[in-house]
Protein backbone atom coordinates (compact mmCIF):
# COMPACT_ATOMS: atom_id res chain seq x y z
CA UNK A 1 0.00 0.00 0.00
CA UNK A 2 1.17 3.59 -0.61
CA UNK A 3 0.54 5.74 2.51
CA UNK A 4 -0.03 9.46 2.29
CA UNK A 5 1.48 12.19 4.86
CA UNK A 6 -1.10 13.93 6.83
CA UNK A 7 -0.50 17.03 4.91
CA UNK A 8 -1.43 14.99 1.22
CA UNK A 9 -4.08 13.61 2.47
CA UNK A 10 -5.64 16.78 4.18
CA UNK A 11 -4.78 18.02 0.74
CA UNK A 12 -7.17 15.93 -0.99
CA UNK A 13 -9.62 16.29 1.71
CA UNK A 14 -9.81 19.79 1.03
CA UNK A 15 -10.26 19.14 -2.71
CA UNK A 16 -12.85 17.43 -1.86
CA UNK A 17 -15.11 19.91 0.68
CA UNK A 18 -14.26 18.44 3.90
CA UNK A 19 -12.32 21.50 5.78
CA UNK A 20 -9.11 21.05 7.40
CA UNK A 21 -7.10 23.20 9.83
CA UNK A 22 -5.22 26.35 8.10
CA UNK A 23 -1.78 25.87 7.82
CA UNK A 24 0.80 23.80 5.31
CA UNK A 25 3.76 21.74 6.15
CA UNK A 26 7.34 23.26 6.37
CA UNK A 27 11.00 22.11 5.70
CA UNK A 28 12.97 24.59 7.95
CA UNK A 29 12.09 26.15 11.29
CA UNK A 30 11.89 29.62 9.15
CA UNK A 31 9.41 28.31 6.75
CA UNK A 32 7.39 26.96 10.14
CA UNK A 33 7.71 30.68 11.34
CA UNK A 34 6.05 31.96 7.71
CA UNK A 35 2.90 29.68 8.28
CA UNK A 36 2.70 30.38 12.00
CA UNK A 37 2.80 34.11 10.89
CA UNK A 38 0.66 34.30 8.22
CA UNK A 39 -2.35 31.75 10.76
CA UNK A 40 -1.49 34.99 12.67
CA UNK A 41 -3.06 32.53 15.74
CA UNK A 42 -1.60 29.56 18.38
CA UNK A 43 -0.80 26.33 16.47
CA UNK A 44 0.21 22.99 16.39
CA UNK A 45 3.30 21.37 15.01
CA UNK A 46 3.40 18.11 14.21
CA UNK A 47 6.19 15.79 12.49
CA UNK A 48 5.21 14.05 9.13
CA UNK A 49 5.81 10.24 9.03
CA UNK A 50 4.73 7.33 8.85
CA UNK A 51 4.28 6.08 12.70
CA UNK A 52 1.76 6.05 15.02
CA UNK A 53 1.50 7.96 18.44
CA UNK A 54 3.24 10.82 17.76
CA UNK A 55 2.33 12.65 20.61
CA UNK A 56 4.02 10.08 22.74
CA UNK A 57 7.07 10.18 20.74
CA UNK A 58 7.40 14.27 21.24
CA UNK A 59 6.47 14.30 17.23
CA UNK A 60 3.45 17.03 18.38
CA UNK A 61 4.29 20.14 19.98
CA UNK A 62 1.70 23.45 20.64
CA UNK A 63 3.42 26.75 19.93
CA UNK A 64 1.75 30.35 21.22
CA UNK A 65 3.95 32.87 18.86
CA UNK A 66 6.05 31.89 15.21
CA UNK A 67 9.40 31.99 17.24
CA UNK A 68 7.96 29.25 19.17
CA UNK A 69 6.70 26.94 15.73
CA UNK A 70 9.78 27.88 14.26
CA UNK A 71 12.05 26.31 17.72
CA UNK A 72 9.56 23.31 17.72
CA UNK A 73 10.08 23.00 13.80
CA UNK A 74 13.86 22.91 14.71
CA UNK A 75 13.44 20.20 17.34
CA UNK A 76 11.38 17.98 15.05
CA UNK A 77 13.16 18.29 11.73
CA UNK A 78 15.95 15.38 11.74
CA UNK A 79 14.32 13.52 14.15
CA UNK A 80 14.57 9.29 13.97
CA UNK A 81 11.43 8.12 14.40
CA UNK A 82 10.41 4.79 13.73
CA UNK A 83 13.20 3.96 10.97
CA UNK A 84 12.52 7.15 9.27
CA UNK A 85 14.10 10.79 9.63
CA UNK A 86 11.51 13.91 9.88
CA UNK A 87 11.88 16.24 7.07
CA UNK A 88 8.88 17.84 7.40
CA UNK A 89 6.51 19.17 9.35
CA UNK A 90 3.07 20.24 9.53
CA UNK A 91 2.19 23.83 11.18
CA UNK A 92 -1.79 24.48 11.51
CA UNK A 93 -3.77 26.19 13.90
CA UNK A 94 -4.94 25.40 17.19
CA UNK A 95 -8.68 24.50 17.09
CA UNK A 96 -10.95 25.61 19.91
CA UNK A 97 -12.33 21.90 20.41
CA UNK A 98 -15.77 21.44 21.98
CA UNK A 99 -16.37 17.34 20.72
CA UNK A 100 -14.02 14.28 18.43
CA UNK A 101 -15.39 11.91 16.63
CA UNK A 102 -14.17 9.49 14.32
CA UNK A 103 -14.91 8.53 10.32
CA UNK A 104 -13.32 6.07 7.92
CA UNK A 105 -14.00 4.45 4.60
CA UNK A 106 -11.58 1.02 4.50
CA UNK A 107 -11.48 -1.36 2.00
CA UNK A 108 -12.95 -4.51 3.44
CA UNK A 109 -11.29 -8.01 2.18
CA UNK A 110 -14.13 -10.02 4.36
CA UNK A 111 -16.55 -7.46 2.81
CA UNK A 112 -15.08 -7.44 -0.45
CA UNK A 113 -16.41 -3.65 -0.48
CA UNK A 114 -15.77 -0.33 1.06
CA UNK A 115 -17.39 -0.24 4.64
CA UNK A 116 -18.07 3.02 5.98
CA UNK A 117 -17.20 3.40 9.78
CA UNK A 118 -18.15 6.26 11.69
CA UNK A 119 -18.10 7.19 15.80
CA UNK A 120 -19.97 9.69 18.20
CA UNK A 121 -16.98 9.19 20.18
CA UNK A 122 -13.23 10.16 19.52
CA UNK A 123 -10.29 9.02 20.42
CA UNK A 124 -6.91 6.76 19.35
CA UNK A 125 -8.05 3.28 19.07
CA UNK A 126 -11.00 2.53 17.04
CA UNK A 127 -11.54 -1.08 18.05
CA UNK A 128 -11.29 -0.16 22.16
CA UNK A 129 -13.73 2.41 21.22
CA UNK A 130 -15.87 -0.20 19.89
CA UNK A 131 -15.77 -2.73 23.22
CA UNK A 132 -16.29 0.59 25.98
CA UNK A 133 -18.81 2.08 23.74
CA UNK A 134 -20.69 -0.15 21.55
CA UNK A 135 -23.81 2.08 20.90
CA UNK A 136 -21.40 4.94 19.84
CA UNK A 137 -19.73 3.05 16.63
CA UNK A 138 -22.00 1.95 13.36
CA UNK A 139 -20.67 1.15 9.93
CA UNK A 140 -22.28 0.01 6.97
CA UNK A 141 -21.17 -1.90 3.54
CA UNK A 142 -21.41 0.37 0.51
CA UNK A 143 -22.72 -1.02 -2.95
CA UNK A 144 -19.55 0.45 -5.19
CA UNK A 145 -21.92 0.70 -7.79
CA UNK A 146 -24.03 3.74 -6.33
CA UNK A 147 -21.62 4.49 -3.62
CA UNK A 148 -22.81 6.32 -0.71
CA UNK A 149 -25.88 7.78 -0.52
CA UNK A 150 -27.08 10.60 1.54
CA UNK A 151 -29.98 8.63 3.43
CA UNK A 152 -27.90 5.93 3.94
CA UNK A 153 -25.18 8.13 5.39
CA UNK A 154 -27.78 10.00 7.63
CA UNK A 155 -28.84 6.41 9.12
CA UNK A 156 -25.47 5.54 9.95
CA UNK A 157 -24.90 8.95 11.92
CA UNK A 158 -27.77 8.31 13.63
CA UNK A 159 -27.60 5.36 14.80
CA UNK A 160 -24.70 6.62 17.18
CA UNK A 161 -26.88 8.65 18.61
CA UNK A 162 -26.46 12.05 17.04
CA UNK A 163 -29.47 13.90 15.43
CA UNK A 164 -30.56 17.13 13.68
CA UNK A 165 -28.46 19.71 12.26
CA UNK A 166 -25.53 18.13 13.33
CA UNK A 167 -26.82 14.66 12.16
CA UNK A 168 -27.14 16.31 8.43
CA UNK A 169 -23.33 18.00 8.65
CA UNK A 170 -22.03 14.63 10.14
CA UNK A 171 -23.65 12.61 7.21
CA UNK A 172 -22.51 14.79 4.38
CA UNK A 173 -19.12 14.98 5.61
CA UNK A 174 -19.14 11.06 5.26
CA UNK A 175 -20.29 11.21 2.00
CA UNK A 176 -17.57 13.23 0.81
CA UNK A 177 -15.03 11.03 2.87
CA UNK A 178 -16.16 8.51 0.46
CA UNK A 179 -15.98 10.54 -2.78
CA UNK A 180 -12.21 11.22 -1.28
CA UNK A 181 -11.61 7.44 -1.45
CA UNK A 182 -13.37 6.72 -4.76
CA UNK A 183 -11.52 9.29 -6.44
CA UNK A 184 -8.13 8.47 -4.95
CA UNK A 185 -8.79 4.48 -4.97
CA UNK A 186 -7.93 4.98 -1.21
CA UNK A 187 -7.50 1.15 0.69
CA UNK A 188 -8.19 3.14 4.04
CA UNK A 189 -9.11 6.99 4.53
CA UNK A 190 -9.37 7.84 8.19
CA UNK A 191 -10.15 11.23 9.69
CA UNK A 192 -9.34 10.90 13.66
CA UNK A 193 -10.26 12.95 15.28
CA UNK A 194 -13.08 14.81 13.23
CA UNK A 195 -13.48 17.72 15.73
CA UNK A 196 -16.11 19.66 16.18
CA UNK A 197 -15.14 23.54 16.96
CA UNK A 198 -16.48 25.44 19.80
CA UNK A 199 -17.82 27.74 16.43
CA UNK A 200 -20.02 25.00 15.20
CA UNK A 201 -17.57 23.63 12.44
CA UNK A 202 -16.38 19.90 11.54
CA UNK A 203 -12.98 20.14 10.75
CA UNK A 204 -10.35 17.19 10.24
CA UNK A 205 -7.94 17.38 12.43
CA UNK A 206 -5.60 14.38 11.18
CA UNK A 207 -6.30 12.11 8.61
CA UNK A 208 -4.66 9.01 7.39
CA UNK A 209 -4.95 7.97 3.54
CA UNK A 210 -3.45 4.53 1.95
CA UNK A 211 -3.58 4.07 -1.74
CA UNK A 212 -4.26 1.17 -3.21
CA UNK A 213 -0.46 0.35 -4.64
CA UNK A 214 -2.00 -1.45 -7.89
CA UNK A 215 -4.16 2.13 -8.35
CA UNK A 216 -1.24 4.51 -8.19
CA UNK A 217 -0.37 4.77 -11.58
CA UNK A 218 -3.64 6.46 -12.23
CA UNK A 219 -2.92 9.08 -10.13
CA UNK A 220 0.53 10.78 -10.77
CA UNK A 221 -0.70 14.02 -9.23
CA UNK A 222 -0.04 12.36 -6.12
CA UNK A 223 3.82 11.70 -6.67
CA UNK A 224 4.31 8.24 -4.94
CA UNK A 225 7.41 6.54 -6.26
CA UNK A 226 7.19 4.06 -3.54
CA UNK A 227 3.84 2.06 -2.93
CA UNK A 228 4.84 -0.24 -0.14
CA UNK A 229 4.21 0.66 3.78
CA UNK A 230 7.25 0.25 5.18
CA UNK A 231 8.11 0.76 9.19
CA UNK A 232 11.45 2.44 7.21
CA UNK A 233 12.38 4.41 4.33
CA UNK A 234 13.32 2.41 1.25
CA UNK A 235 16.37 1.07 0.40
CA UNK A 236 17.93 2.43 -3.06
CA UNK A 237 17.56 -1.26 -4.18
CA UNK A 238 13.65 -1.93 -3.03
CA UNK A 239 12.90 1.31 -4.91
CA UNK A 240 14.56 0.12 -8.32
CA UNK A 241 12.39 -3.33 -7.87
CA UNK A 242 9.65 -1.20 -7.34
CA UNK A 243 9.83 0.87 -10.65
CA UNK A 244 9.79 -2.68 -12.40
CA UNK A 245 6.90 -3.79 -10.64
CA UNK A 246 5.24 0.09 -11.68
CA UNK A 247 6.54 -0.38 -15.14
CA UNK A 248 5.32 -3.97 -15.93
CA UNK A 249 1.23 -4.89 -14.82
CA UNK A 250 1.70 -8.57 -15.72
CA UNK A 251 1.90 -10.35 -12.55
CA UNK A 252 3.67 -9.71 -9.40
CA UNK A 253 6.99 -8.79 -7.91
CA UNK A 254 7.27 -7.70 -4.47
CA UNK A 255 11.03 -7.34 -3.42
CA UNK A 256 11.61 -6.16 0.61
CA UNK A 257 15.37 -6.77 1.88
CA UNK A 258 15.71 -8.08 5.10
CA UNK A 259 19.40 -7.88 6.00
CA UNK A 260 21.85 -5.44 4.50
CA UNK A 261 25.24 -5.74 6.30
CA UNK A 262 26.38 -9.56 6.26
CA UNK A 263 29.54 -11.23 4.99
CA UNK A 264 30.22 -13.85 3.08
CA UNK A 265 29.89 -17.28 5.29
CA UNK A 266 27.54 -16.30 7.15
CA UNK A 267 24.60 -18.28 5.87
CA UNK A 268 22.70 -15.94 4.41
CA UNK A 269 20.95 -16.63 1.11
CA UNK A 270 18.88 -14.99 -1.15
CA UNK A 271 15.32 -15.92 -1.31
CA UNK A 272 12.83 -16.21 -4.27
CA UNK A 273 8.90 -16.97 -3.83
CA UNK A 274 5.95 -17.94 -5.99
CA UNK A 275 2.93 -16.93 -4.37
CA UNK A 276 2.39 -15.44 -0.71
CA UNK A 277 1.58 -18.50 1.29
CA UNK A 278 3.77 -21.57 -0.10
CA UNK A 279 6.05 -18.43 0.18
CA UNK A 280 5.96 -18.04 3.80
CA UNK A 281 6.18 -22.41 4.46
CA UNK A 282 9.33 -22.40 2.42
CA UNK A 283 10.99 -19.70 4.35
CA UNK A 284 10.35 -21.57 6.82
CA UNK A 285 12.21 -24.54 5.36
CA UNK A 286 15.39 -22.06 4.71
CA UNK A 287 15.33 -20.77 8.36
CA UNK A 288 15.14 -24.16 9.89
CA UNK A 289 18.17 -25.13 8.21
CA UNK A 290 19.94 -22.50 10.03
CA UNK A 291 19.82 -20.08 6.73
CA UNK A 292 18.92 -16.45 7.38
CA UNK A 293 17.12 -14.38 4.39
CA UNK A 294 18.49 -11.54 2.95
CA UNK A 295 15.24 -10.42 0.98
CA UNK A 296 11.68 -11.54 0.76
CA UNK A 297 10.64 -12.16 -3.19
CA UNK A 298 7.06 -13.08 -4.61
CA UNK A 299 7.02 -13.06 -8.00
CA UNK A 300 3.48 -14.74 -8.77
CA UNK A 301 0.33 -14.18 -10.97
CA UNK A 302 1.47 -15.48 -14.20
CA UNK A 303 4.55 -12.94 -14.49
CA UNK A 304 6.39 -13.09 -18.09
CA UNK A 305 9.96 -14.61 -17.87
CA UNK A 306 11.08 -11.11 -18.41
CA UNK A 307 9.84 -9.96 -14.94
CA UNK A 308 11.47 -13.19 -13.20
CA UNK A 309 14.65 -12.33 -15.16
CA UNK A 310 14.70 -8.78 -13.19
CA UNK A 311 14.28 -9.97 -9.98
CA UNK A 312 16.51 -12.42 -10.18
CA UNK A 313 19.15 -9.77 -11.42
CA UNK A 314 18.05 -7.84 -8.18
CA UNK A 315 18.29 -10.51 -6.03
CA UNK A 316 21.66 -10.95 -6.95
CA UNK A 317 22.37 -7.75 -6.57
CA UNK A 318 22.39 -7.67 -2.37
CA UNK A 319 25.98 -8.33 -1.70
CA UNK A 320 27.85 -11.59 -0.39
CA UNK A 321 25.13 -14.00 -0.39
CA UNK A 322 25.76 -17.82 0.36
CA UNK A 323 23.20 -19.26 -1.83
CA UNK A 324 19.95 -18.59 -3.65
CA UNK A 325 16.49 -20.37 -3.07
CA UNK A 326 13.59 -20.71 -4.96
CA UNK A 327 10.18 -21.82 -3.79
CA UNK A 328 6.17 -21.34 -3.79
CA UNK A 329 3.09 -23.21 -3.46
CA UNK A 330 4.19 -25.97 -5.43
CA UNK A 331 0.51 -26.11 -7.13
CA UNK A 332 0.89 -22.32 -9.42
CA UNK A 333 -1.68 -22.18 -12.18
CA UNK A 334 1.19 -20.38 -14.27
CA UNK A 335 3.75 -22.31 -16.46
CA UNK A 336 6.61 -22.85 -14.45
CA UNK A 337 9.22 -22.37 -18.11
CA UNK A 338 8.12 -19.03 -18.29
CA UNK A 339 10.12 -18.83 -14.48
CA UNK A 340 13.09 -21.29 -15.42
CA UNK A 341 13.81 -18.95 -18.42
CA UNK A 342 14.19 -16.15 -16.97
CA UNK A 343 16.07 -17.50 -14.15
CA UNK A 344 18.39 -19.07 -16.47
CA UNK A 345 19.03 -15.96 -18.24
CA UNK A 346 20.00 -13.86 -15.20
CA UNK A 347 21.97 -17.09 -13.93
CA UNK A 348 24.10 -17.00 -17.33
CA UNK A 349 24.69 -13.56 -17.43
CA UNK A 350 25.40 -12.90 -14.06
CA UNK A 351 26.98 -15.17 -14.11
CA UNK A 352 25.94 -17.55 -10.80
CA UNK A 353 28.36 -18.04 -8.21
CA UNK A 354 26.59 -19.76 -5.43
CA UNK A 355 24.63 -22.67 -5.50
CA UNK A 356 20.86 -22.40 -6.56
CA UNK A 357 17.97 -24.90 -5.46
CA UNK A 358 14.70 -23.95 -7.30
CA UNK A 359 11.26 -25.62 -6.69
CA UNK A 360 9.12 -25.15 -9.73
CA UNK A 361 6.10 -26.90 -8.60
CA UNK A 362 3.53 -26.34 -11.52
CA UNK A 363 2.37 -26.83 -14.90
CA UNK A 364 4.64 -27.71 -17.35
CA UNK A 365 7.02 -28.60 -14.31
CA UNK A 366 9.27 -31.24 -16.14
CA UNK A 367 9.60 -28.90 -19.00
CA UNK A 368 10.65 -26.08 -16.35
CA UNK A 369 13.58 -28.61 -14.13
CA UNK A 370 14.47 -29.34 -17.72
CA UNK A 371 15.34 -25.95 -18.95
CA UNK A 372 16.53 -24.86 -15.56
CA UNK A 373 19.29 -27.46 -15.13
CA UNK A 374 20.49 -27.27 -18.81
CA UNK A 375 22.28 -24.39 -17.60
CA UNK A 376 24.75 -26.46 -15.42
CA UNK A 377 28.14 -26.49 -17.32
CA UNK A 378 27.81 -23.08 -18.33
CA UNK A 379 28.07 -21.08 -14.90
CA UNK A 380 30.36 -21.75 -12.19
CA UNK A 381 27.79 -22.70 -9.93
CA UNK A 382 25.17 -25.82 -9.22
CA UNK A 383 21.88 -25.69 -9.79
CA UNK A 384 18.93 -28.13 -9.24
CA UNK A 385 15.29 -28.01 -10.09
CA UNK A 386 12.67 -29.51 -8.27
CA UNK A 387 8.93 -30.57 -8.79
CA UNK A 388 5.91 -30.03 -6.78
CA UNK A 389 6.15 -33.36 -4.59
CA UNK A 390 9.54 -32.31 -3.33
CA UNK A 391 9.07 -30.75 -0.01
CA UNK A 392 10.47 -27.01 0.89
CA UNK A 393 12.15 -29.16 3.24
CA UNK A 394 13.89 -30.86 1.39
CA UNK A 395 14.93 -28.23 -1.21
CA UNK A 396 16.15 -26.32 1.72
CA UNK A 397 18.40 -29.33 2.83
CA UNK A 398 20.07 -29.91 -0.98
CA UNK A 399 20.28 -26.32 -0.84
CA UNK A 400 22.80 -26.76 2.39
CA UNK A 401 24.54 -29.23 0.76
CA UNK A 402 25.39 -28.05 -2.18
CA UNK A 403 26.49 -24.96 0.07
CA UNK A 404 28.88 -27.09 1.95
CA UNK A 405 30.13 -28.81 -1.10
CA UNK A 406 31.24 -25.53 -3.03
CA UNK A 407 33.51 -23.70 -3.37
CA UNK A 408 33.45 -20.32 -4.99
CA UNK A 409 35.64 -19.05 -7.88
CA UNK A 410 38.44 -16.68 -6.39
CA UNK A 411 37.50 -14.58 -9.32
CA UNK A 412 34.11 -14.26 -11.19
CA UNK A 413 34.07 -15.14 -14.42
CA UNK A 414 32.93 -13.17 -17.81
CA UNK A 415 28.40 -13.68 -17.65
CA UNK A 416 26.78 -14.31 -20.72
CA UNK A 417 26.83 -10.05 -22.58
CA UNK A 418 25.15 -8.99 -25.70
CA UNK A 419 26.78 -10.37 -28.76
CA UNK A 420 27.68 -7.32 -31.58
CA UNK A 421 25.37 -8.87 -34.29
CA UNK A 422 26.75 -8.30 -38.28
CA UNK A 423 22.87 -8.15 -39.73
CA UNK A 424 20.81 -7.09 -36.82
CA UNK A 425 16.82 -7.32 -37.43
CA UNK A 426 15.59 -5.79 -34.22
CA UNK A 427 12.04 -4.67 -32.39
CA UNK A 428 11.48 -3.71 -29.05
CA UNK A 429 9.07 -4.81 -26.15
CA UNK A 430 6.93 -3.64 -23.97
CA UNK A 431 8.62 -2.98 -20.69
CA UNK A 432 11.69 -1.17 -23.27
CA UNK A 433 13.28 -4.29 -24.23
CA UNK A 434 14.82 -5.24 -27.28
CA UNK A 435 14.75 -8.61 -28.99
CA UNK A 436 17.71 -8.69 -31.80
CA UNK A 437 18.22 -11.86 -34.04
CA UNK A 438 21.89 -11.43 -35.93
CA UNK A 439 20.26 -12.63 -39.17
CA UNK A 440 23.97 -13.53 -40.23
CA UNK A 441 24.17 -16.07 -37.52
CA UNK A 442 20.37 -17.32 -37.61
CA UNK A 443 20.94 -17.86 -41.64
CA UNK A 444 23.02 -20.89 -40.53
CA UNK A 445 20.72 -22.00 -37.54
CA UNK A 446 19.18 -25.91 -38.18
CA UNK A 447 17.13 -25.89 -35.53
CA UNK A 448 15.51 -22.40 -35.88
CA UNK A 449 13.50 -23.70 -32.13
CA UNK A 450 13.29 -20.03 -31.99
CA UNK A 451 10.05 -19.75 -34.09
CA UNK A 452 9.03 -23.09 -32.58
CA UNK A 453 9.26 -22.15 -28.83
CA UNK A 454 7.79 -18.61 -29.75
CA UNK A 455 4.94 -18.59 -27.23
CA UNK A 456 2.40 -16.24 -28.64
CA UNK A 457 3.64 -17.45 -32.28
CA UNK A 458 4.86 -13.80 -33.27
CA UNK A 459 7.64 -14.82 -35.18
CA UNK A 460 8.31 -16.47 -38.89
CA UNK A 461 10.64 -16.94 -41.28
CA UNK A 462 11.95 -15.16 -44.47
CA UNK A 463 12.89 -16.29 -47.98
CA UNK A 464 16.82 -16.24 -45.75
CA UNK A 465 15.10 -18.74 -43.06
CA UNK A 466 15.78 -15.88 -40.90
CA UNK A 467 13.34 -15.26 -37.87
CA UNK A 468 11.42 -12.06 -38.28
CA UNK A 469 7.90 -10.75 -37.05
CA UNK A 470 4.66 -12.15 -38.57
CA UNK A 471 2.91 -9.31 -37.11
CA UNK A 472 4.15 -4.99 -36.77
CA UNK A 473 6.74 -4.20 -34.69
CA UNK A 474 4.11 -1.24 -33.42
CA UNK A 475 1.80 -4.54 -32.19
CA UNK A 476 4.78 -6.22 -30.57
CA UNK A 477 5.73 -3.21 -28.57
CA UNK A 478 2.54 -2.69 -27.36
CA UNK A 479 2.61 -6.51 -25.66
CA UNK A 480 1.93 -8.87 -28.70
CA UNK A 481 5.61 -9.68 -27.70
CA UNK A 482 5.14 -11.27 -24.29
CA UNK A 483 8.77 -11.33 -23.52
CA UNK A 484 8.74 -15.08 -23.16
CA UNK A 485 12.59 -15.22 -23.60
CA UNK A 486 12.26 -18.43 -25.49
CA UNK A 487 13.94 -16.51 -28.55
CA UNK A 488 16.92 -16.34 -26.25
CA UNK A 489 17.12 -19.00 -24.10
CA UNK A 490 16.56 -21.44 -26.44
CA UNK A 491 18.37 -19.92 -28.89
CA UNK A 492 21.76 -20.22 -26.42
CA UNK A 493 21.38 -23.94 -25.77
CA UNK A 494 19.61 -25.40 -28.60
CA UNK A 495 20.11 -22.75 -32.12
CA UNK A 496 22.82 -20.94 -33.26
CA UNK A 497 23.01 -18.32 -30.59
CA UNK A 498 21.76 -15.73 -33.01
CA UNK A 499 18.62 -14.52 -30.72
CA UNK A 500 19.20 -12.45 -27.94
CA UNK A 501 16.90 -10.08 -25.25
CA UNK A 502 17.98 -7.18 -23.82
CA UNK A 503 15.96 -6.19 -20.63
CA UNK A 504 17.34 -3.05 -18.95
CA UNK A 505 17.07 -2.57 -15.01
CA UNK A 506 16.51 1.13 -14.41
CA UNK A 507 19.57 2.20 -11.83
CA UNK A 508 20.67 -0.93 -11.60
CA UNK A 509 24.29 -0.61 -12.66
CA UNK A 510 24.78 2.32 -11.73
CA UNK A 511 23.63 1.02 -7.80
CA UNK A 512 26.16 -1.96 -8.05
CA UNK A 513 29.17 0.32 -9.42
CA UNK A 514 28.71 1.82 -5.72
CA UNK A 515 29.76 -1.21 -4.03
Amino acid sequence: MARLHEYQGKALLAQKGIPIPRGQAASTPDEAREVATEIGRPVVVKIQAWVTGRAGLGGIRFAETPDEAAWAAADMLGMQVGGFTVAKVMVEEKLPIEREFYASVIVSDQERAPVVMFSSVGGTGIEEIARQHPDAVANAVVDVEHGLRSYQARNLVRRTGIHGRLQRDLAGLLVKLYDVARTWEARAAEINPLVLTTDGKLVAADCRVTVDDYAVFRHKDLGITFARELDRPPTELERIAYAVEEGDYRGTFYFIQMLEDFQKGEGVIGFHGAGGGGSMMSMDAVLNEGFRIANFVDTSGNPPASKVYRAARIILSQGPIDGYFGSGSGVASQEQFHSARGLVKAFLEEPLTVPAVIRLGGNAEDKAVEILERVNGHIPAPVEGYKKDDTPQFCAQRLKMLIEGYTMPTEKPEGRKKPVAQRPYTFETVTGGTVTFDHAVCVTCEHKVCVEECVPQILTLNEEDCPVLNITPEEAKKGRCVECLACDVECYFQGAGGGYVELPILGLEEYRGQG
